[in-house]
């Protein structure tokens, strides 16, 4: 059993050794974690990853340069997501990108609700400008966080045999809903610099408005104006929401192991693990909430992984 682990170890590292931490943009911590898979089942997840970050990105990018969507821009936006749309779920007139993600589907019997969910959030993106309370917020976490998400965990779970992949045995929105929401909550804390100094608000507004801050009190805070009390206060606030979901995953990583593989086990462990990080980050009571303040370096999170493989002990 000891020289088992220690083989898998050596092929662990030698995935590790072949990740340029350096060029990895944005962190995308799905892809480090999927990095660890057989290389099929890695280009899977890039490929849906890819495509779904270009839809969100497209629609972030508009608002950051333009503050907000005029009418007609909304009805063209939701137009191309929903063609976007059913053009993979009817399989007809496909982009060469998108019969790429419908070859990937196919093969890895990847679910459409993760991509009609997603959709549906992108289309409230177009339409508003925040969420007014926090159970609105979750219900968009649903589908922008729990989309990448859940195809993640179903990667992680299917099975290989004689050459043919089945479905995981189990649940997978079930089990992606709390790692899901815990890194998007800890990802617009991270990003609240960021974000507000690009015109995108993720904080929903009854909490704003319960801790006596509007947009543009924010906005100065992101600027570099002293923290408010009510700042820390909100960002308590959604710091003991995530701390809830992060129990949550705890509970639901143990629960799922035993149908995964080792090495999803050892994903699983490593974006859980990435999320952590950034959350023991955050400092609610001294915090300065900073881009560099809360963004791990290429460095620490290379550090970060390797931690997690030399402390990894699979289960069956």
């Amino acid at each position: 059993m000891t020289n088992h682990i220690s083989v898998q170890t050596e092929d662990y590292l030698d995935t590790f050794n072949s990740i340029n931490f350096e060029k990895i943009v944005d962190h995308p911590n799905i892809l480090i974690a999927a990095k660890f898979w057989e290389t099929e089942r890695y280009n899977a997840a890039k490929i849906c990853y890819r495509l779904m970050r270009s839809i969100d990105d497209l629609i972030d990018d508009h608002k950051s340069l333009y503050s907000t969507i005029s009418v007609d821009q909304k009805d063209a936006f939701e137009d191309s997501v929903k063609k976007w749309l059913t053009n993979i779920l009817s399989t007809t007139s496909l982009s060469a990108d998108q019969q790429e993600l419908i070859d990937e589907i196919k093969k890895f019997h990847i679910p459409y609700w993760p991509l009609e969910a997603f959709a549906r959030s992108m289309i409230y993106d177009i339409h508003h400008d925040g969420f007014p309370t926090l159970d609105s917020f979750l219900d968009y976490a649903s589908g922008a966080s729990i989309a990448p998400a859940s195809i993640f965990v179903h990667l992680c779970g299917i099975s290989k045999e004689n050459g043919q992949y089945s479905p995981p045995a189990f649940d997978v929105k079930k089990a992606a809903t709390p790692c899901a929401i815990f890194s998007y909550l800890v990802h617009i804390i991270r990003d609240f610099q960021k974000d507000h100094l690009n015109n995108l608000n993720y904080f929903p507004d009854d909490i704003i408005k319960n801790n006596g801050l509007d947009r543009n009190k924010l906005l100065h805070m992101a600027k570099g104006n002293p923290l408010s009390m009510g700042f820390r206060n909100l960002i308590k606030e959604l710091y003991q929401v995530a701390d809830y979901y992060r129990q949550e995953t705890i509970e639901m990583k143990q629960e799922i192991k035993p149908f995964l593989d080792h090495k999803s086990q050892l994903s699983l462990e490593i974006i859980y693990d990435l999320y952590l990080m950034v959350f023991d980050r955050i400092d609610v009571e001294n915090g300065t909430f900073t881009t560099e303040e809360l963004n791990p370096t290429p460095t620490e999170i290379k550090d970060r992984v390797l931690k997690v493989i030399n402390g990894f002990c699979p289960v069956n």
